[in-house]
């Protein structure tokens, strides 16, 4: 049975994440989407700091998602959130975690796609003079990628956004500079002005397909996906468990049928080398 087939799907966005969103969704779930034109979604926080988001990106994207629907008078809609900052595994690489969240109120069913990459231009600074700043700009892909300018991190008098053209960058920066004696230069992480973030979302996006399009055994019901990776795969040597996955964990995100997938990378056991006993 498809759940999704030849309905209408809102695709809750007012920065172009349609262009990743649309092509995809329509594909993978055979809908009809459409696009929020006057939705705020800034309401929810901004990355500039002008709103900040007051609950996590999970809630947050889950909260946009259910105010458009009320809105629109919709029962299946998508949103997205992003995240920024050290990623978890590896503190110096920044990192983008991406969520694409959809929910179906008809079938009371919400599915999560994710992506983390450390495939992002997330960056910001205080500069005081224009070599600095041009050296920025080249370092972050400008004017590919855009670049928000303020006179302070926080509490801002002066914001200017949407800045792609060089000039105009140095205009800004020099008038910003001159009054404040710094300029607080950030990367636009909003989708539109970023093509390495769009790429994240696009990623997430099909992540999200995927488990749409796994069905739980027991229900039948789509978004059965992994929740779980469990440690303990055991050494060849010493049969200690490693911290090597043993199993993966598969959960409807409906009822509370579950599977375990052993041996994900299809070896039973685990290089010594791999092991902190053997290996400490």
């Amino acid at each position: 049975m498809n759940y999704f087939s030849g309905r209408r799907l809102l695709i809750v966005t007012k920065h172009g994440k349609e262009l990743v969103l649309k092509p995809l969704l329509e594909k993978g779930l055979n809908v009809k989407c459409t696009v929020t034109r006057d939705f705020d979604t800034d309401s929810f926080g901004m990355f500039s700091g002008e709103i900040s988001r007051k609950e996590d990106a999970l809630n947050t994207v889950r909260n946009k998602c259910l105010a458009a629907m009320a809105r629109y008078n919709c029962d299946l809609a998508v949103a997205s959130e992003g995240s920024f900052g050290p990623h978890p595994a590896a503190f110096f690489a920044s990192a983008d975690d991406e969520l694409v969240v959809l929910i179906d109120l008809k079938n009371d069913i919400e599915i999560v796609g994710r992506k983390l990459s450390m495939e992002t231009n997330f960056a910001a600074k205080a500069i005081k003079d224009k070599t600095t700043f041009l050296e920025f700009l080249s370092q972050i892909k400008f004017p590919s990628h855009g670049i928000i300018l303020k006179s302070k991190e926080f509490n801002a008098s002066e914001i200017h956004k949407d800045i792609i053209n060089e000039l105009e960058a140095i205009r800004i920066f020099e008038l910003i500079l001159a009054e404040f004696g710094s300029v607080n230069v950030e990367t636009d992480m909003r989708a539109m002005n970023n093509p390495m973030r769009m790429k994240v979302i696009q990623n997430a996006t099909k992540n999200l397909v995927e488990k749409v399009n796994s069905l739980c055994p027991k229900c039948s019901l789509p978004g059965f996906s992994v929740t779980q990776s469990v440690k303990g795969l055991p050494c060849s040597a010493c049969n200690l468990p490693t911290k090597s996955v043993l199993y993966l964990l598969k959960t409807c995100c409906k009822c509370d049928y579950s599977e375990k997938n052993y041996f994900p990378r299809n070896v039973k056991t685990e290089e010594p080398m791999y092991c902190d006993n053997c290996n400490p």
